[in-house]
């Protein structure tokens, strides 16, 4: 998402013109076309999620092919549709992802390891996201870029952190004996769907009060740092207010629902 979102704002394509398409969203306008970033996402979500689990769950290899292609394809088209991208802009997209794929897939074993051994990895996680998000390409006017790059980066971070808490204090207890290479897709049950929905639910809230604690409390200590009018809306948009609360606040939020969520679920019982 990084590079995707850095390579608009250095290549500095126009999104389709309108006329003749017609813009549905409104959000996003200001904002450079190439690459579809939402392609770049469906194609990385569908088909690391394929490349994953096809050696540990059994299921049939085309239809999870099939899956992931129709989800990709969707999205792509969807972004034709909302007039917010042209074709060339989606296959850059999904080229760009397919690249890196190919790159990163020998890696990603190792970093499973750096993850859970490593303790400066933590460290690493959250400073080089930092950095590269507090030192994006500067661009001639505002646009959401900036602020959603902060957001996918740090919320990232936090996951990332999360699941080495987890590891590092033994939060997430170890199978009493080693699961099969491959294994059975649990049938989807009433009481299954129920458990999942009241998780969920749970979660979710949990996620949602620590994102709205941490926000305001972010953004009144920097409001006070930099000396800034409260009610102005206009600072929340410079770099030295927007990167820092943007990325302590989904950081936040990524490490509550891989560590407090599930030690939240643990302590009303549910498995």
């Amino acid at each position: 998402m990084y590079i995707g979102q850095v390579a608009k704002d250095v290549l500095k394509w126009p999104r389709p013109f309108s006329p003749p398409v017609v813009k549905l969203e409104k959000r996003v306008i200001a904002e450079y076309g190439m690459p579809s970033t939402h392609a770049m996402a469906a194609t990385a979500i569908s088909f690391t999620l394929l490349i994953s689990t096809m050696d540990r769950y059994q299921y049939p290899f085309v239809l999870g092919l099939m899956m992931a292609v129709v989800f990709s394809t969707l999205v792509g088209l969807s972004r034709l549709y909302t007039g917010m991208h042209t074709v060339l802009d989606v296959l850059g997209g999904i080229l760009i992802t397919a690249i890196l794929i190919v790159l990163t897939y020998p890696a990603w074993t190792l970093i499973d390891r750096l993850d859970s051994a490593s303790p400066l990895f933590p460290v690493c996680v959250l400073v080089v996201p930092f950095f590269l998000c507090y030192n994006y390409p500067v661009s001639d006017y505002y646009s959401p870029t900036r602020a959603d790059t902060t957001t996918i980066m740090a919320a990232g971070a936090g996951v990332t952190v999360g699941f080495w808490i987890n590891h590092s204090f033994q939060l997430v207890s170890k199978p009493a004996e080693s699961p099969p290479v491959t294994q059975n897709i649990p049938p989807l049950t009433r009481d299954l769907l129920a458990l999942g929905l009241t998780k969920f639910t749970v979660g979710i809230v949990l996620v949602l009060l620590v994102r709205q604690l941490v926000q305001n409390l972010s953004l009144q200590v920097l409001y006070s740092w930099f000396k800034v009018v409260t009610r102005n809306k206009e600072a929340r948009r410079r770099l030295e207010i927007e990167v820092p609360y943007k990325f302590v606040t989904y950081t936040s939020v990524g490490i509550c629902a891989t560590t407090f969520v599930p030690m939240l679920h643990r302590f009303l019982g549910l498995p």
